[in-house]
């Protein structure tokens, strides 16, 4: 029999018989040769079925099959510069393991189909190129985050899904009924439990699916993504700060290094990640709205960033910029204030070249006990529900910070994407639950 291999792993089978099982991607006919393209997850190979080298059935069956029919298909791997891979196989045999009906042909064609109709077929529509190189950038983005904190003595410490409080914030919470009546929360982040988990391990990092309710339709905006998210003890803002940077610069070079096939079916601009190097400009919050000003936004001290602010302030630099020190006031009760400025939080927002906005946010948390306590009643949150983080600040309360980042902003930054909602699998958004 021969040897059952994937696509990718062509490379080391030239002259070989194999066999690869996959579906059929598409298919050109020229006279009395076929040439299916085969996929298999790993890659795409032009097969090469001549009518006078195969059974006349055998011909008819390859000659006659439907877009996305299952095959697995037996022939020698030989090299061809033009094809796509490098390789082609040459088809000896060919099993149908299902027939696509012609009554109910494959629904997504090489036609121009609308946004809506796409996204209706999701399922469907993982299958085409452009959707497998963002979910195979995505993987690596999410491996990098991974190798990183992996490598950087952190470690990965799961943070509840169901969450008695708020985090961010009690408007944008998504409630569930728990048992006895009792009402729980999906989580908005991890980060509350991670600074446990830090007074405990030093460093650590959880990495997890968060949700928010707000109901935003924005192109930056879903309901339901992934955050990673480190916390430190022993840490400052400008700890936090260095940690971002290394950690975003080993994304972007990892990619660059392992998916530039797939950077170039998305057309993306290398040379605009390649730009990506250390130091990312530092600019404060008081600078940034004068920028903002300067460049015709209405901002004025005290508002929070929109995404048309984000956007003319990373417009102005060619790498990621942080931004910090906003106003206490717009943000969370967690947020430290500065010594110097307590009007000011020690936090820092890293903002996305080319428009893409905020990518992550975080900084120095409160560890002072009195100022913790009179944050959670300013904001009118339940102090019963907080006793437990309270007890961080009583029993060996030290400096620390961490900082949260979206992979899906990530990874739209990274592939150039218009919107957020290609950057997972099964996005969840305002008006969009299925499939």
């Amino acid at each position: 029999m021969p040897t059952r291999i994937t696509i990718s792993e062509a490379v080391r089978h030239e002259a070989e018989t194999v066999e690869i099982a996959g579906w059929l991607y598409n298919i050109r006919k020229s006279g009395k040769i076929v040439f299916p393209l085969l996929r298999d997850g790993t890659g795409l190979m032009q097969c090469v079925a001549v009518k006078s080298a195969l059974p006349e059935a055998l011909f008819e069956t390859i000659k006659n099959l439907t877009q996305e029919s299952s095959i697995v298909v037996t022939g020698k791997i030989r090299a061809d510069a033009r094809a796509a891979g490098g390789f082609e196989m040459d088809v000896e045999n060919l099993e149908v393991v299902q027939r696509v009906p012609e009554s109910d042909p494959y629904p997504i064609t090489p036609k121009e189909h609308g946004t809506e109709f796409l996204m209706d077929h999701r399922h469907l529509w993982l299958r085409s190129q452009r959707q497998h190189a963002i979910i195979r950038v995505r993987h690596a983005v999410i491996k990098a985050v991974r190798d990183y904190f992996d490598s950087h003595g952190f470690t990965l410490v799961d943070t509840p899904i169901f969450t008695p409080a708020a985090c961010e914030g009690t408007t944008t919470l998504f409630e569930v009924n728990y048992f006895e009546d009792e009402k729980a929360y999906l989580t908005q982040s991890g980060q509350l439990y991670n600074e446990a988990n830090a007074m405990a391990f030093g460093k650590v990092y959880c990495f997890g699916p968060t949700f928010r309710a707000e109901k935003s339709k924005t192109r930056r905006h879903l309901t339901e993504f992934w955050m990673v998210e480190p916390e430190m003890a022993y840490a400052d803002l400008e700890e936090v700060k260095r940690v971002a940077e290394e950690m975003l610069l080993f994304i972007t070079a990892r990619v660059l290094e392992t998916r530039r096939e797939e950077l170039k079916v998305l057309e993306r601009d290398v040379a605009k990640l390649e730009s990506v190097q250390s130091p990312f400009p530092r600019i404060g919050y008081d600078e940034a709205v004068k920028i903002l000003q300067a460049n015709g936004s209405e901002i004025q001290w005290g508002g929070d960033f929109g995404g048309t602010d984000e956007t003319i302030l990373t417009q102005q630099f060619d790498r990621p910029i942080m931004v910090d020190r906003f106003p206490s006031a717009i943000k969370a009760f967690y947020m430290a204030p500065d010594p110097d400025r307590p009007e000011v939080a020690l936090g820092v927002d890293v903002l996305a070249p080319e428009g893409y906005g905020e990518i992550i946010g975080g900084g120095q948390r409160v560890h002072d006990p009195e100022l913790l306590l009179r944050r959670i009643e300013e904001h009118q949150l339940p102090k019963e529900a907080f006793n437990w983080y309270l007890d961080l600040r009583k029993y060996g309360t030290v400096p620390h910070g961490g900082f949260g980042m979206g992979i899906e902003r990530c990874v739209a930054w990274i592939c150039g994407l218009e919107h957020i909602r290609e950057t997972i699998a099964f996005p969840r958004m305002l008006y969009r639950l299925r499939p």
